[in-house]
């Protein structure tokens, strides 16, 4: 695959908007490891494989076990993950889908059984700021593993 063209380069400014955002996210109130599950599961869904592949091997530098990584697509059928992150996951799902008729309060009422309003919101923007560099990444057909040495990822040992 051929990158159609560096959207950091063209847009700088908005580039940077959009990574400013994505730190402050990195510094909410939701754990890493579940920012990472979220990253991941979007990423999927979406089929972006550039973000996919990055947010994999990051979350493998932090710690993260390669069968829970392995089970994220699989999430409802696992075992491996605890209720807030089962909540964090379908959440991502639905802000990731936008069902038709909206998100069931039924879903919103679980996700708020494991999260404060706060994390919510939180949650939600991290949501949201996945999907827009994963619209950036498959509109511009960004090549997996192309950042890995920029961002110290060639250490994940996933190559």
């Amino acid at each position: 695959m051929t990158q159609r063209m560096n959207y950091a380069l063209q847009s700088p400014e908005l580039f940077k908007k959009l990574s400013d955002l994505s730190m402050a996210v990195k510094g909410s109130t939701i754990e890493q490891k579940i920012q990472g599950l979220v990253e991941i599961r979007a990423s999927q869904i979406n089929g972006c494989a550039f973000c996919l592949d990055m947010h994999v091997k990051e979350a493998k530098l932090r710690g993260e076990s390669e069968l829970r990584l392995y089970h994220v697509a699989v999430w409802r059928e696992s075992n491996l993950f605890i209720p807030r992150e089962r909540a964090a996951l379908a959440w991502t799902e639905a802000v990731t889908k936008l069902p038709e008729g909206g998100i069931p309060d039924e879903l919103y009422e679980r996700v708020r059984g494991q999260f404060s309003e706060k994390e919510i919101s939180d949650l939600t923007f991290a949501i949201m700021t996945i999907n827009a560099w994963n619209r950036a990444a498959i509109a511009f057909k960004s090549v997996p593993g192309s950042a890995d040495k920029l961002y110290g990822l060639d250490k994940a040992g996933l190559n």
